[in-house]
């Protein structure tokens, strides 16, 4: 027989042995239990890549052959191409995801800016200047006026490796973070009208589609390695300021009418204005397929809508868009043994 003292060690052995088992089942129970945090993506609105919906920049960026290789325009969710005198192109760069410390070569608006901006609400918009006709009219505009005449030279800095006037690279990350400090409202991207997902069927099989403007070209090379499309600026590669090559992942072919407006540059130059609110056709190009399109933009204030010639709207790939404005037909250039559709017929 046990001993009274005997009988209690063992006692408080057994409920010791049992409380650690319970214990063990129970840190067991919870381990399996324990939901895994889901990591939540979120895509930007404009342009569909991952990333979130923040303050929408517009800059306006020269397309000389002398301001290249331009400076942030990787980082754009969009970027559209405009006509401006002499038949030259110039860049509205739309930053939203993601706001690069530099952008540039910065140089003036135009009154083509006023409309299509509109869509996008108070927006800030940076440029280097306008004509003097110009000036009330963008100060009468929903936009957040932040020309380098009314900004400081901290914002608007001066690059030692270019020359006037492709020199004037702004400081977005300060004018931002200004913007900020002093509790400016800016509108925040949001949906603008088209969409993205997989991409439709149908479509015309292409390598390759060629622009013209009067004093200048684009083309855009579809990289299936890349899976997107790159740029040629003047027969040139159009290069990013690391070198890289600058491509969209949707590339859109909106065909406008371009007419001369009130508004001349100093040397006479009369200023071309692209008519964006209305109706019209064009092509969106992804995934290495060219698709006639047709856009509608009913007011100022309203996004830009895509479809397809039957009225079914067409998504966008996700990732970096760029806008060509343009009132001449495109070139593509197709396999040698053309896949799906025959060529793409614009739609009436």
């Amino acid at each position: 027989m046990f001993s009274k003292r005997s009988q209690a060690v063992i006692a408080a052995t057994i409920i010791s042995v049992v409380g650690l088992a319970g214990c063990a089942q129970v840190k067991k129970t919870l381990h399996i239990s324990a939901a895994t945090p889901t990591k939540v993506i979120t895509y930007n609105s404009i342009s569909g890549r991952v990333g979130n919906d923040g303050p929408v920049l517009v800059v306006k960026v020269d397309d000389t052959t002398q301001a290249h290789p331009q400076i942030g325009l990787d980082k754009a969710d969009l970027v559209y191409i405009e006509e401006v005198e002499g038949g030259l192109t110039r860049l509205a760069a739309v930053f939203s995801s993601e706001i690069p410390a530099n952008v540039g070569p910065v140089r003036s608006a135009r009154i083509s800016d006023i409309d299509l901006l509109s869509q996008y609400g108070h927006v800030a918009f940076a440029y280097s200047g306008a004509q003097t006709k110009m000036l009330p009219v963008i100060a009468a505009a929903n936009l957040e006026n932040l020309g380098a005449q009314r900004e400081s030279a901290t914002l608007y800095v001066r690059d030692n490796n270019r020359f006037a006037p492709v020199n004037l690279i702004l400081r977005a990350d300060l004018l931002m973070a200004k913007l900020v400090s002093q509790q400016t409202v800016i509108a925040t991207s949001k949906n603008m009208g088209w969409t993205f997902g997989p991409a439709p069927a149908g479509g015309t099989a292409i390598l390759a589609v060629k622009l013209k403007w009067p004093a200048n070209t684009y083309s855009a090379n579809w990289s299936a390695s890349d899976a997107r499309w790159l740029l040629v600026h003047s027969n040139s590669p159009d290069l990013a300021a690391d070198g890289s090559q600058l491509g969209p992942t949707t590339f859109v072919i909106q065909m406008v009418s371009i007419t001369p407006s009130i508004f001349h540059d100093k040397f006479g130059g009369v200023t071309p204005f692209s008519a964006t609110i209305g109706t019209g056709t064009g092509y969106i190009l992804r995934n290495g397929f060219a698709y006639a399109a047709r856009w509608s933009r009913p007011d100022a204030t309203s996004g830009t809508s895509w479809t397809l010639p039957d009225g079914t709207a067409i998504s966008f790939a996700g990732g970096q868009i760029w806008v060509a404005m343009t009132d001449s037909p495109p070139v593509f250039t197709y396999p040698a043994t053309p896949s799906a559709s025959a060529s793409p017929t614009p739609t009436k």
